[in-house]
């Protein structure tokens, strides 16, 4: 579909070791993107979007997210100008919040949550532009930093949002919002006004997580939910008003349309059940290739 990507996450269950053979595969299928996440003990994000952006060819590989509490801004801007020099225009870096229990036990929980992303979000746009930046912020602090080697093609920026101040924030700050799964696309309809309200043009790329199934497989069916279950108890929502791609490619692709006709530019599923890339692939084909 023109001006859309679709995409898959690999989910932080899966071994990295398994990373650069899956990468491989889903380009082969024919997705856009790759999104790669960071969560307390699981996987480094950077390190895996590495590996994942070094395996392939013309991905675009995301990070969604890196928590802005425990990433010094300088030293984030500087691993990303890296990864964009090495792969110009592939890399889509993703910051968040964080989750308040991780934070607390690594000890970097902010004075205020939404200042440290803002200002994170403010310093790291400037150091990849070529900026010198100094900052003497509520919570960042940099005094005259400068990228030796920014990168050529600046990365879009990308900022986790949920509720209505974090989304107008992304709308001032970043260059693309991710949307946690289960959000469809009433909910999209609604956080594009507010990233709007931000001040964000018809570019703001919109990335959607979408929980998906695709195929007859119980095993998949169960796993998936169960996490229905878990995120619906963090939405305060019911798990069956939950949006999940599920059920044949067909109706996989068809609901992947929906999030496109309400406002979401890149797609990226979290697929459950045996063989994800072979599901994505599906539901690929049945898009129309």
């Amino acid at each position: 579909m023109t001006n859309t990507r679709l995409g898959i996450m690999y989910d932080r269950a899966w071994d990295p070791a398994g990373l650069p053979d899956f990468a491989r595969r889903v380009e082969a299928v024919g997705a856009d993107d790759l999104w790669v996440v960071e969560d307390l003990g699981w996987n480094g994000g950077l390190t895996a979007a590495a590996v994942a952006l070094g395996a392939t060819e013309r991905l675009r590989v995301g990070l969604g997210i890196a928590p802005a509490p425990y990433r010094n801004p300088a030293l984030f801007a500087m691993e990303v100008a890296t990864l964009a020099r090495v792969f110009p225009g592939r890399f889509a870096p993703g910051l968040g919040h964080g989750v308040s229990g991780w934070l607390e036990q690594v000890g970097a929980t902010p004075g205020s949550s939404m200042a440290r992303l803002e200002e994170t979000l403010t310093a790291v746009g400037a150091l990849l532009r070529g900026e010198t930046v100094t900052m003497t912020g509520r919570e960042v602090t940099l005094k005259d930093v400068t990228l030796v080697h920014p990168p050529t093609v600046v990365p879009p920026l990308f900022a986790a949002a949920v509720r209505a101040k974090t989304l107008e924030l992304s709308g001032r700050r970043a260059q693309g919002t991710v949307i946690a799964e289960g959000h469809g696309p009433k909910d999209l309809e609604n956080a594009r006004a507010h990233i709007a309200r931000g001040g964000a043009d018809h570019d703001h790329d919109l990335a959607v997580f979408a929980f998906c199934h695709v195929g007859d497989d119980e095993p998949g069916r169960t796993a998936l939910t169960a996490a229905l279950a878990d995120q619906a108890d963090w939405l305060s929502r019911e798990p069956q008003d939950l949006f999940t791609v599920s059920g044949t490619p067909e109706q996989g692709a068809d609901r992947v349309r929906e999030l496109f006709a309400s406002g979401a530019t890149t797609v990226v599923l979290r697929i459950y059940g045996a063989e994800p890339a072979e599901q994505l692939g599906a539901v690929v084909e049945a898009l129309g290739g």
